[in-house]
């Protein structure tokens, strides 16, 4: 790629977008080439709400790619198009960075994978949460092995949104369209994969969404790791953060971060005693060149520069979608169900 700028073609202009733009605006070698979306207006907006005055402006992928030849595409389309979007920016020879979901199917996510091979480009995951100083601590902390071997980790995720739109009436919607970044930051802390899952899914009274608000999970992982699951999006009160709330237990201590700016770590002392006295470990958050959005796109970017692989490529992040639809998969058969990524 040398010393040129990238050259990306952004599609889908709906709100996430303005996050994407305003992360890439950061990046000196960058250079929005084409902004794509359906609905014209909607790129013409973002085309002069973000002063991208040479960037091409189109309706259609294929036209939008054909016109611009970028280096990469940004997926911030709705779910159901990824694959599709990604498929043919693979095939046109270009890099891709998807908003989250990967797809919106097992099925459709492996088919993007196979086409990222056959291209022999990168095919990467809009997974933010692991671009946070906090998340990136809990991470070291585990491997530290301060706590001992880790044999249990807790989320909790409360928050009462009212979107309206397309999530009001979507099936699985707190488990399809929110859970994958909890599902996500556990592996990511962990260093651990999902085997297997029992769900218990359910829309409590109250709710204004049609289906599947609030959703149980126990999670089996590598290692005899255990992850729990609670979360609610029609929660209102005392909501948590974004990022969760969280707990992580191992064989010689704990530590709970709170989801925003603090972590408590703890382990226990070499006494004998009913009730052991406790240490607590000091646990500073990881300093970041860039966080969310903006680290995700920033590393993306260096990756293809240096030739590594990020850490949200297609390829590890299909394992976290696998949690989703194996969460989804056990609370229809009511069971048990084993993650087949």
């Amino acid at each position: 790629m040398g010393g040129k700028k990238l050259r990306v073609l952004l599609a889908g202009c709906g709100g996430i977008s303005r996050a994407w733009l305003r992360a890439t605006a950061e990046l000196r070698d960058v250079e929005v080439a084409a902004l794509v979306d359906a609905r014209e207006e909607a790129a013409r907006q973002r085309q002069e709400e973000f002063g991208l005055k040479g960037a091409i402006v189109a309706t259609d992928v294929k036209a939008g790619l054909e016109r611009a030849q970028p280096d990469a595409v940004f997926d911030c389309t709705p779910p159901e198009a990824h694959a599709t979007v990604d498929a043919e920016a693979l095939r046109r020879g270009c890099h891709v960075l998807c908003e989250k979901p990967l797809a919106h199917s097992m099925e459709a996510a492996r088919r993007t994978l196979a086409a990222a091979a056959k291209a022999g480009r990168v095919c990467a995951v809009m997974q933010n949460r692991r671009f946070s100083p906090m998340s990136q601590a809990m991470r070291r902390l585990a491997a530290s092995g301060a706590l001992g071997e880790i044999t249990t980790l807790n989320a909790d995720f409360y928050i009462g949104a009212h979107f309206g739109g397309f999530r009001d009436q979507m099936r699985h919607v707190l488990l399809l369209d929110m859970a994958i970044h909890t599902f996500d930051a556990a592996r990511f802390m962990s260093g651990q994969d999902a085997v297997s899952v029992y769900c218990r899914e359910w829309n409590p009274k109250g709710s204004w969404y049609a289906h599947g608000a609030s959703a149980v999970a126990v999670f089996e992982m590598t290692n005899g790791v255990v992850f729990t699951y609670r979360g609610s999006w029609c929660g209102e009160g005392n909501c948590t953060p974004w990022d969760s709330q969280w707990r992580m237990i191992g064989s010689k201590g704990s530590a709970t971060w709170d989801g925003a700016e603090t972590i408590r770590a703890q382990v226990a002392k070499n006494k004998p005693g009913f009730a052991r006295e406790m240490k607590d470990l000091a646990v500073k958050p990881v300093k970041l060149k860039a966080a969310g959005h903006a680290g995700v796109i920033r590393d993306f970017v260096e990756c293809l520069r240096k030739g590594r692989t990020p850490g949200t490529v297609c390829t590890d992040n299909i394992k976290s979608l696998a949690m989703v639809f194996g969460a989804i998969e056990s609370a229809e058969k009511g069971r048990p169900v084993k993650i087949r990524a």
